[in-house]
């Protein structure tokens, strides 16, 4: 059958004809999608990306011959296309994944480490949804990946041409002095994020400086065996102290706490101040973790003083969060849809009236700081 107007184009590759055949399956269920190609392996990934030019490719990590890895590396330096990673749930899976990320892949999909184990039923809806929307917005999110190679080329001779020059490096940041709409004291902020999160996060907190004056807490929804790996990639590139979060650990200036996939994490507090719990409460969450139990636990600890980001991702998660951020007097930014990978939870932020700001991924971290 022919692709009809309209229709989101996937080539799916895995060395599995298994997984080929499952994943062709499920997406052909929705009408709005239809596979125009398999590939066995990156070699035949890169060939049929430029000849079929699909809408998206589901990439296998571990392949024969061409890995996906560098078969990602050759499609977004040749024929840019979105690509969403399918991985193994490990360790080494969930760094090869974030790497992807960082190369250009727009998000991922988490199997277990037997291709008859992967929780098709799950994860079926919100894949197809978000294969549909990613489809839709091909054009923009492949001018974002271009956009982002020139500013990455620019920082890249900016930085040579300093050393080359004997330069001094760059000066702690200071806080700003205030103008009066931005007086509004901060104590405490809270990042949620979800698909196209992770490249987002770091477009943020890397630009977050040393002596920043509060502490950060961080809900990206992922697997657990990828936090770990999170936390380590965004300590590589920060000036800021990022790891993963575990139960007693303080709400710290300069720190930036990430919440362990899996479990949910709040706020209680000690003699010395605020401290996380990372626990399973409530177990019928959707999410886990869940954007929404974390704002809320923040916004009644830290009241108007809170400031939260919302971040690309699919859905509403965040949204009741964030109604109490603002009933308390708290401070919302939202991403703009432009440099969103899916414009879902920061769209329901905005329709829902509790934005503050709403701006591009790259100039979050300076509306942040605009506050100090």
């Amino acid at each position: 059958m022919q692709q009809t107007a309209g229709q989101v184009s996937v080539l799916v590759v895995d060395d599995s004809a298994f997984m080929r055949k499952a994943l062709t399956i499920m997406l052909e269920s929705d009408p709005a999608i239809k596979v125009i190609g398999t590939a066995r392996d990156g070699e035949e990934a890169v060939e049929k990306t430029k000849r079929l030019k699909p809408d998206l490719v589901t990439m296998d990590v571990e392949m024969p011959r061409m890995d996906g890895i560098a078969a990602l590396r050759q499609i977004m330096q040749h024929n840019p296309t979105p690509v969403l990673m399918v991985s193994s749930m490990t360790t080494e899976g969930a760094g090869a994944t974030l790497d992807a990320l960082a190369m250009g892949a727009i998000d991922y999909i988490a199997k277990g480490q037997s291709f008859v184990s992967i929780d098709i039923v799950k994860i079926k809806d919100e894949l197809l949804a978000k294969i549909k929307d990613i489809g839709r917005r091909k054009s923009l999110l492949m001018a974002m990946y271009r956009s982002r190679q020139i500013l990455q080329l620019k920082k890249a001779h900016d930085e040579s041409a300093k050393l080359i020059s004997g330069q001094a490096a760059a000066p702690e940041w200071k806080p700003r002095r205030r103008h009066q709409h931005r007086y509004h004291h901060i104590n405490v902020i809270v990042i949620g994020a979800s698909t196209g999160g992770p490249p987002a996060l770091e477009a943020v907190i890397a630009r977050l400086p040393r002596n920043l004056p509060v502490g950060v807490i961080v809900v990206q929804h992922m697997p657990a065996a990828f936090s770990q790996p999170l936390a380590d990639r965004l300590d590589r590139v920060s000036k800021v102290t990022v790891r993963l979060a575990i139960s007693g650990d303080p709400v710290s200036p300069g720190t930036v706490l990430i919440a362990p996939g899996g479990k949910q994490m709040a706020l209680a507090r000690s003699s010395t101040g605020q401290h996380v719990v990372v626990s399973d409460y409530p177990p019928s969450a959707i999410y886990k973790p869940c954007i929404d139990n974390t704002l809320k636990s923040v916004a009644e600890r830290y009241g108007k003083f809170t400031m939260a980001a919302i971040l690309t991702g699919m859905g509403s998660n965040g949204l009741d969060g964030l109604k109490d951020v603002k009933n308390k007097g708290g401070i919302v930014i939202a991403q703009n849809e432009a440099t969103c990978v899916v414009y879902g939870m920061p769209k329901a932020a905005i329709n829902a009236g509790l934005a503050d700001h709403i701006v591009p991924i790259d100039e979050i971290a300076d509306e942040l700081l605009s506050y100090f």
